[in-house]
């Protein structure tokens, strides 16, 4: 039996491993690295042990480091959840080597199927040669043969474009998995990407345990997904679960991991099977009413799954929350989450590794939390979903949690009509600012109510005051004002009927209106509006010259376009300098054509959000730069 379990990962999925655990009577290990210090998964488990470093190569991609920590704190069986050395076979047998046990699958199955292009070649499917690409074949789809998550990923629809993406993907790859090896196969436009659930014991039992949708994706990662998959249709459901079934047989497979197709006109593409646990598990837990972990761990100690799963029921939708900005090509956000809070509900489940306070860092993926709902049917587990996360309070860097409630709510996801290219058509429409007009008002009486002495009211009304802000989500600035009179606040065109610190209540056309107010600093979140408040006159210190190009997140510089230097002529959207946060890399271009007149950025230099890293002259430029292109 397993007493102590290590989890050689961080984040929200240790944190989920962990609360199985404890259920289960088993003792708790965590690791972590200098960045991770302090963080939720470390603050849950029982024991720590410290990795280090902080980039993912110097800790959590250390089998050698983790296998020690295990070791050191007396666990006797390692869980890798998902991401870092979970599809590792040299990591599981490095564990078994150190006679401890294994929460997996066999190395000889990861090996198997771990390597996309091993994979389909088991499947009886050949990758397309690189050097025999034609026009005619395009578009294409490089991706890393290894690991998963999206990253090492590319689209090429023209030639010109191949050597290029394939040397991005190889890098990426080699950066994130320790593997640089990518492949090339046709990329199917239109396509839903559809997955199942299998879960095999040590004894030749097969659970495929429905299917999955996560067509909604970015940068080829998932954002929502579902079980079961709609509008496929029983024959065609039946095929995939058929042909997932096959593939873990195939490598004698031993505990949970997901086989992926690509569904288009009927037909179903296979993609890869991950070894390992799914960040969508929850949906498949949902609606068959299991703990996978819990499952992954009596199959590691020998147990044998029933002949048949149990029987599915109901819808279950999950959204993945970002730290990142989608109107910004999903530009990944730092600083510190002061709130995260989704109200408790029956068929409502929250998974984060975060808590209120903690610092959201550069060095790992910006997922903040996965918000899981279920219902008796499709219509009302995405409605459910939608107004959790709508109601849900995030307070701190940007996050996609209004993209995620707009999707949800969008016709193309309501009737089941979406596929990959979703986000390619809707990006704009689902991004656009719609800030509550009413928000800088609130902020301001709320903030009046904490200055105000109503016992000291004199029989004068007050003269108006004013209070300036800028609303984060469109740069729009307000200048509100109000006044102090005998029955309170008043303001313009506007009942007060309440004002207090964290709560003001507006009667506008007859109806009221309730904002929430939280206020950390000079930011002010009047619900999920996000304000700046500004001093009454600008400071004229805090602006930088026209053309300046501004780091839009913290991260490291890490590299500068070839022969740049001050006084070299630039073009509008050339690329300048690369920055590395949050295991992506982010282009900065230059805003318009001009001359290239500071450069302040170099290979290695660690900045801050904000830093100035370059200057262009031009007739007219923005005030700072937006990263163009963002790469897993």
């Amino acid at each position: 039996m397993i007493q102590s379990v290590l989890v050689a990962n961080r984040g929200e999925i240790a944190c989920r491993i962990f609360r199985t655990c404890r259920e289960l009577g088993i003792a708790t290990v965590a690791v972590h690295s200098d960045a991770d210090a302090g963080a939720l998964h470390v603050r849950e488990a029982d024991t720590a042990v410290r990795l280090p470093g902080a980039a993912p190569a110097d800790t959590y991609l250390r089998g050698d480091l983790i296998v020690k920590a295990a070791l050191a704190a007396g666990a006797d069986a390692v869980h890798p959840g998902y991401g870092f050395l979970s599809e590792n076979a040299d990591f599981a047998r490095a564990v078994a080597d150190a006679g401890l046990g294994w929460i997996g699958p066999p190395p000889e199955a990861i090996e198997a199927m771990a390597s996309k292009t091993r994979a389909k070649e088991l499947m009886g499917i050949a990758p397309l040669a690189v050097d025999g690409i034609g026009a005619d074949d395009l578009p294409v789809l490089v991706k890393a043969a290894a690991g998963g998550g999206g990253r090492g990923m590319r689209v090429v629809r023209e030639l010109a474009g191949l050597d290029g993406a394939l040397a991005a993907a190889r890098a990426e790859a080699l950066g994130a998995f320790g593997d640089g090896e990518v492949f090339v196969e046709p990329y199917v436009e239109g396509g839903r990407h559809v997955e199942v659930q299998i879960l095999a014991d040590a004894y030749g039992t097969v659970w495929a345990l429905g299917t999955r949708d996560c067509s909604l994706q970015r940068r080829h990662q998932k954002v929502i997904e579902e079980s079961p998959a709609p509008g496929l249709g029983p024959e065609l459901a039946g095929t995939l679960r058929d042909l997932a079934v096959r593939a873990a047989r195939a490598t004698r497979y031993r505990g949970a991991g997901t086989v992926e197709f690509l569904v288009a006109d009927g037909r179903a593409h296979f993609l890869e099977m991950n070894t390992r646990l799914q960040v969508e598990h929850p949906v498949t837990e949902a609606v068959f009413g299991l703990d996978l972990v819990a499952l992954q761990i009596r199959i590691a100690e020998g147990e044998a799954l029933d002949g048949e799963p149990p029987s599915p029921a109901g819808h279950a939708v999950e959204a993945r929350l970002y730290a990142e900005d989608p109107s910004r090509d999903w530009a990944p956000q730092t600083g510190t989450l002061h709130r995260l809070s989704v109200a408790e509900a029956p068929g409502l489940r929250l998974d984060t590794g975060y808590a209120d306070s903690d610092t959201i860092g550069m060095h790992y993926d910006p997922m903040l939390a996965k918000v899981v709902a279920w219902a008796p049917t499709r219509a009302e587990a995405v409605r459910k979903l939608a107004g959790a996360l709508e109601r849900a309070r995030v307070h701190g860097p940007v996050t996609n949690r209004e993209l995620l409630v707009r999707s949800l709510r969008h016709p193309e996801f309501a009737t089941a009509r979406m596929d990959t290219g979703f986000y390619d058509r809707h990006l704009p429409e689902l991004t656009a600012a719609a800030p509550e007009p009413y928000a800088p008002l609130a902020a301001a009486l709320a903030d009046a109510h904490g200055h105000s002495r109503f016992g000291g009211w004199r029989n004068l009304n007050s003269q108006p005051q004013t209070k300036r802000y800028r609303t984060d989500a469109d740069g729009t600035e307000h200048q509100v004002s109000y006044r102090h009179t005998r029955d309170g606040l008043a303001a313009d065109g506007v009942v007060v009927v309440h004002a207090e610190a964290g709560l003001v209540v507006l009667e506008v056309d007859g109806v009221q209106k309730k904002f929430e107010v939280a206020v950390y600093g000079d930011r002010v979140y009047v619900g999920n509006t996000a304000l700046t408040a500004l001093p009454r006159f600008p400071d004229p210190a805090g602006r930088h010259e026209p053309g300046s190009l501004l780091a839009p997140m913290p991260g490291t510089v890490v590299r500068v376009a070839e022969g740049l230097a001050p006084g070299a002529a630039v073009t509008a959207g050339q690329p300048l300098v690369w920055l590395e946060a949050m295991k992506m890399e982010h282009r900065i271009s230059a805003p318009a054509s001009g001359t290239l007149t500071a450069l302040h950025a170099a290979p290695g230099r660690q900045v801050e959000v904000g830093a100035l890293l370059a200057v262009v002259q031009a007739a007219a430029v923005p005030a700072a730069a937006v990263p163009e292109e963002h790469t897993r």
